[in-house]
């Protein structure tokens, strides 16, 4: 498919969108780079995109063109709507754009899905809110999710908190949470210079596609609260930062099979979903 749309920089002269910081706005121009970023996730011909802060429409552009069935964009920056309303109108109406706060958006009752049809969640996500937005897919009680696949765009050092292994400085909570029942990567980096206005940092596309979790018995709102105990004093040993909940936990961590002395940084991720399974199991006993 092909888009006969202008040049994004003519897109935003007309409608009056330079990036405002108070809506951590920074546009990608480069249709080939945001055609690069809707082709990682392969074939959108069955799916419904969903699309987080899309501004001008430059990877709601390319998710159309890169043959998407549907896509659903939240824009909270009024300026954008009549913009994206001219991409709707040149693709078919395959593009519908809801104006508000995607923190407070149900996103099922948004994208309608059909059978047969699957959700798959890309963006360029704004900086204020990514990884809010982030926490929030990955914190679904029920999994599998509503989505097949996430396509999206962080400053690069979050990026790397996603995909962290244990022992380096970037392994954390985000790391846990992504990858106890998902499979992240990182896809390419997209230097400053790429953007209008060009931020400070670089930045990188992460590809995540959810799996069977690591243990079914596991119940998130457990692993969530040893893994923010356990990192939010990671220098300690685990002895003494997960102090403070309600079983003891050196007979935790025993029952667990991890070693009192280790920090939070050096427990792989296995290691959180068994430590949250024991918990399960003492606070059930």
């Amino acid at each position: 498919m092909s888009d006969t749309l202008p040049p994004l920089r003519e897109v935003i002269e007309k409608f009056e969108l330079q990036a405002k910081k108070s809506f951590g706005q920074n546009f990608l121009l480069d249709l080939n780079l945001t055609g690069r970023i809707a082709r990682v996730n392969g074939d959108l011909s069955n799916a419904v995109v969903y699309e987080v802060g899309p501004g001008p429409g430059g990877l709601t552009r390319a998710l159309l063109t890169e043959g998407a069935k549907r896509v659903v964009a939240v824009e909270m920056d009024p300026r954008c709507i009549p913009a994206l309303a001219e991409v709707s109108a040149a693709h078919g109406g395959r593009l519908t754009v809801h104006e508000g706060d995607a923190l407070k958006m149900d996103e099922i009752t948004l994208l309608d899905i059909k059978d047969g049809e699957e959700a798959h969640i890309a963006s360029n996500l704004p900086y204020n809110v990514g990884t809010a937005l982030l926490i929030k897919w990955l914190t679904s009680e029920t999994w599998q999710p509503w989505f097949s696949s996430m396509t999206l765009m962080f400053q690069k050092e979050v990026a790397e908190r996603i995909v962290a292994k244990p022992n380096t400085k970037a392994y954390g909570r985000l790391s846990v949470l992504a990858q106890w029942r998902g499979k992240v990567r990182i896809a390419f980096t997209v230097p400053p210079q790429a953007f209008t206005p060009p931020p400070k940092v670089t930045s990188a596309i992460i590809h995540y596609k959810p799996c069977e979790p690591m243990d079914k018995d596991v119940r998130l709102k457990d692993l969530e609260m040893l893994v923010a105990k356990a990192f939010n004093q990671r220098r300690k040993m685990l002895r003494a930062s997960l102090k403070g909940i309600d079983v003891a936990p050196i007979e935790l961590l025993e029952k667990a099979g991890i070693k009192e002395t280790l920090r939070a940084e050096d427990v792989p991720v296995e290691g959180f979903v068994q430590l949250a399974k024991a918990y399960r199991a003492m606070k059930s006993a």
